[in-house]
Formats: structure tokens, sequence, C-alpha cells
């Protein structure tokens, strides 16, 4: 059993009550006082965990357990909680209402669940505009709502002054919970939001180091943090091991791999190599994913390539790769000697003139996908990939056009690989996410002889089957969101391809 550090729960009865502002001005204020401090974000969000990033000096970490399943929660926690040193205390910040999670399936994916895994104390934030004694019913509620549940006090913000702030401290005195924190009603640090959120810290560096820094100040003027510690403190201990993702990555089977038979071969791509034969078992000392030279995986970054999971390069590292970056919106050039490419979500609509402008990148992806490299894109990617998005030219290696919208599709989904590809044999069973204000538009011999296959299937709310994505040689390229912690065979199938195409270059 490893040693858990002490942990505290931020959550509320709904979302806009204030938990992005007291997690992240709590990880910023531990930090400040010197302790070594984990910050981590219930679900599937991408955005909150760059905030957390900032405010600890360490990579803001997720725990969704609908993604990467219940039994991995804690080892990921640990895991992170020990990377890349032990850390003095670790924050969790909820997503939406404390016993919120996925729809549909009881406490599944929720806050709540996290804080049960995890035997951590939850602080609950209580947006108080309007309220009086009635805040003690809410308060009592979600402290009895489920009893495997340690509410340890509540942080109470918008309170509108001294007399007000009286009144809902007498009212929750009945409850015997503790007040650890009041923020009054014009002390929130805002941050600017967008059509799926706030604005991503690296898209306004300056600016969200100095709104991180003023949390820092806000919260320990605000909140007793020496209470607060002591709760994190009581915390029992976990009976789990910190996730490994070499352990994960040796774990995968070549039946998990599946076969690494080059897709090209039955969907051809220019120029693409024949195939490349079945991936073997990992020999003692050698990397996962087969014998071979040490392929170079690149990852798209920057203000438009925002999304992403820290354990999705530690995956590939695992399985043998080196992870390089690129920046579409910087670079003219992939790194030299890159044998795939991953190009995972952001805002590239936000982006796109400048992603169009960037000609020398645009064409260099496209001769790489006509060489033969492997490619998996996801959200944002799928668009950076098609012929257009909002009539700008793109890449043009996906026969599709991308444009904005005023829909919102959001939701998990359970999806089955359709077609086999560089990142999942056919039948693959996965959990994915979806999340994105834009269609795209097959073009007409999209789906014509030679054409793309879709990359997943899934029932959607109605039931009714629902294909979606292209797999097409060597891309493949979707909407879904996912997380590679929840489905190690997918980096290693990856690796396993580049480092084999390699070899056959």
């Amino acid at each position: 059993m490893s040693t858990a550090p002490p942990r505290l729960v931020v959550a509320a009865p709904s979302s806009g009550s204030g938990k992005t502002t007291v997690a992240t001005g709590l990880m910023a204020a531990f930090a400040a006082r010197g302790l070594a401090v984990s910050g981590h974000k219930v679900g599937p969000d991408y955005i909150d965990p760059g905030y957390h990033a900032l405010a600890t000096g360490r990579p803001g970490r997720n725990l969704d357990a609908r993604l990467c399943g219940t039994d991995r929660l804690a080892p990921l926690f640990l895991h992170a909680a020990g990377t890349p040193r032990p850390a003095d205390i670790a924050v969790v910040e909820g997503v939406m209402g404390l016993f919120d999670g996925a729809a549909g399936q009881g406490e599944l994916a929720s806050t709540a669940q996290v804080a049960k895994v995890l035997r951590a104390p939850v602080v609950l934030v209580v947006d108080a505009r309007g309220q009086g004694r009635s805040v003690a019913a809410l308060v009592q509620g979600f402290a009895g709502f489920d009893t495997g549940v340690r509410l340890g006090g509540v942080i109470l913000n918008q309170v509108g002054g001294a007399r007000h702030e009286e009144i809902l401290r007498d009212a929750l005195e009945e409850t015997g919970l503790p007040v650890l924190g009041v923020l009054g009603r014009h002390a929130a640090v805002s941050a600017p939001s967008r059509h799926l959120g706030l604005v991503p810290a690296v898209e306004r560096r300056a600016e969200a180091v100095r709104a991180v820094a003023e949390l820092a100040d806000l919260v320990a003027a605000s909140c007793d943090l020496a209470a607060l510690h002591a709760l994190a403190r009581s915390a029992p201990d976990l009976p789990a091991e910190p996730w490994d993702p070499a352990a994960e990555a040796t774990a995968v089977s070549p039946a998990g791999i599946g076969d690494a038979e080059d897709p090209a071969d039955r969907a051809a791509t220019p120029g693409a190599p024949g195939p490349v034969g079945p991936v073997g078992p990992v020999g003692p000392g050698e990397p996962a994913g087969g014998a071979g030279a040490r392929p170079r995986i690149a990852m798209a970054g920057g203000a438009a390539f925002s999304f992403g999971y820290e354990e999705h390069r530690e995956l590939l590292a695992a399985a043998g790769a080196e992870v390089a970056d690129v920046d579409p919106l910087r670079d003219e050039a992939l790194p030299e000697g890159t044998d795939a490419l991953v190009v995972g979500g952001g805002f590239p609509e936000v982006y796109a003139a400048e992603l169009a402008e960037n000609t020398a990148l645009r064409h260099a992806v496209a001769a790489a996908v006509a060489s033969g490299v492997p490619v998996v894109a996801e959200c944002a990617g799928l668009l950076y990939l098609s012929r257009e998005l909002d009539g700008r030219p793109m890449c043009g290696v996906v026969d599709a056009t991308a444009r904005m919208t005023d829909r919102l599709t959001l939701g998990y989904r359970e999806a089955v690989a359709a077609t086999d590809s560089v990142l999942a044999a056919a039948g693959t069973r996965i959990a994915g996410h979806e999340f994105h204000r834009t269609v795209v538009e097959p073009g007409a011999g999209a789906a014509g002889p030679g054409g793309a296959g879709p990359a997943w299937l899934w029932r959607g709310p109605s039931g009714r089957p629902h294909a979606e994505g292209f797999v097409t040689g060597h891309v493949h390229a979707s909407y879904l969101h996912l997380h590679w912690a929840g489905a190690p065979q997918l980096p290693v199938r990856l690796a396993a391809l580049a480092r084999r195409l390699r070899s056959a270059r």
C-alpha cells in the first residue's frame, strides 16, 4: 500500500458556485507557503487543469471514472501526487454538483464517487446569493444525502457583507459543520470565457499567471488555510499502488494491441509501405510494442491545440517512443524524423486564419500522410486535417469540411472501433467524450470506393446507431476525446506501428 498525501475535494451544489476560484486559489495559496501541491480535476475537463498547473508548478491531472475506470482512480491519483516528486497536499476540484455524474448511471464519474474512492474529505463551496437561514437546509441535505461522503466544512461565496455573513454563520452552526472561508460578492477573480468555457491558460499566459496569483491572495485572506490543511491531513491512507505507465504498456498483450498490419495495405494511401506484420510480445528490457528503432511521435500543442492528458505522453514514452512537440501556429515543419503525429483537442476555430496562413506546416502534414506517417487526430485535430474550416484551408488529408455552429454536442460515448486503424483494431471497445460546437461534413468521395471508413460506432440518446469519424490509410480522425490511461493498448499499438514503419523505411 502506497502512502497517500493529505487531500481535499472541493465540491459545490451546482456548477457556477465558485469551485474553480476556490480550488485554484487553494492550490496557489498552499504552494506559496512552500508546500508541494498536486492539482486534480474530476471529469474530462481540459481547461481547469491548465490553471491548476500554473498554481502548482506541475501538470494538472484529471480523474475520470467513466473514461479510465473506477479501479484506476486511486492509482492515477497516487501517480500524479508522486510525480515529479511527492506532494505535501493534493487538492481535487469537482465537476458540476457534488452528486452529478454520467447521466443515468448513478454516482458514476461524479465528484462524490471520486471523494469516496480517494477517502477524501469534501469542502462544499456554496453560492450564498439570495440565501439566509435556508443555507443550513441546503448544506444539511448535502451532508446527509450519501453517508459515504464526508463533508468536512463549507466555504461561502458571493457573501453580501458583514451582516449577511453573520446570518449565514449563525444558520450553519445548527449543522455542526465549520465555515472554513467566506468570499465576498465582488472578490472573485474572473477569467474570460467563450463557447466551450474558460479561455485556456496557455492562450493568455501572462494574464493567467497574474489571475492565479490574485486567487492565491484572495483565498489566503478569505479562508482558514490552517483548518483546511488540518482537514486534508485527516484523510486516511489509500489501499492502492500508484499507476505505472511502464507496467501498463508492458502488460498489453499482442491480442490487446491487435494485428499491426499496415492499414494502408487495405485502404491505399499514396507512398505508404506494405504490411509490417504482427506485433510481437515484449521481451526483457525491450520497450513495449516489440523490437525496432525508437520512433519519434510528434504531439501538436500550443494555443490552438491545448487539450490533452499528461498520461498520453507517459504511455507513449513507456511504449518506447520519443515524444516531440509541434505548434501548428508557429512551427513550419514537423520535428525532424517524425514517425507518427498526434493532434489532440483545442480551439482551431479561434485560430483558423493563423492555421491557414501556416501553409508550410499544412503541406508538411499532408506530405507526411502521403508518405505513410500514422496520424491520430481527435476533435480539433479532425478539423485541422479537414479540407477547410469555416472557409479557410486546412491540411486536406480528410475529405471533409468543418464549420462552427450554435449547437453544443456534449456527453460520454460507449464506442466500438468500426475499422482497423493505426489506433485500434476493429471491434475494440472504448469510452470516450464529445465536446464541440462544430460540424464536419464529408465530401462527395469520402464514402465512395477507396474512401474513408468510420472510426467509431455508438448508439445515440435515441438508441439509433451512429457512425463517426474517418479512417483512411494511416489516418484516424474523430470527434471523440479518449483518455489513454483507460485503454493503454491504443498508444502501444500506435508506437508499435510507428516503430515498424520506421524500420521499414
